[in-house]
């Protein structure tokens, strides 16, 4: 059994890899001072590069799950989504309401 880890800390690593399948941990975006929109697209783009460093990309994704602050941005989240979503490659997706780490992240 082949598994690899990357950017290891001691409560979890940012990517583990089993044999061909790539587990992220969870992202933020990178301004928390930002709208739902921006914040959906930044942390979108950290997704991307830690997809590229494990020699993946959007196209093989399996499964998401998105978390937002409050479903009433569930719309403007899916705007993102879509855009940054491959058409014809989209994962399994859950999109829950859920209370974030800090109070001004809104997914």
């Amino acid at each position: 059994m082949s598994i690899q880890r990357q950017d290891t800390k001691q409560r979890m690593s940012r990517v583990v890899i089993h044999n061909d399948t790539i587990y992220l941990c969870g992202q933020v975006c990178k301004d928390a001072t930002q709208g739902i929109s921006e914040q959906t697209s930044t942390m979108l783009e950290k997704v991307d590069e830690l997809l590229l460093q494990s020699g993946s990309d959007r196209e093989h994704l399996l499964s998401a799950t998105v978390y937002v602050r409050d479903m009433k941005d569930f719309a403007a989240m899916n705007d993102v989504w879509d855009a940054w979503v491959p058409e014809g490659h989209a994962p399994a997706r859950a999109c829950v309401e859920a209370r974030m780490a800090r109070a001004e992240l809104l997914v």
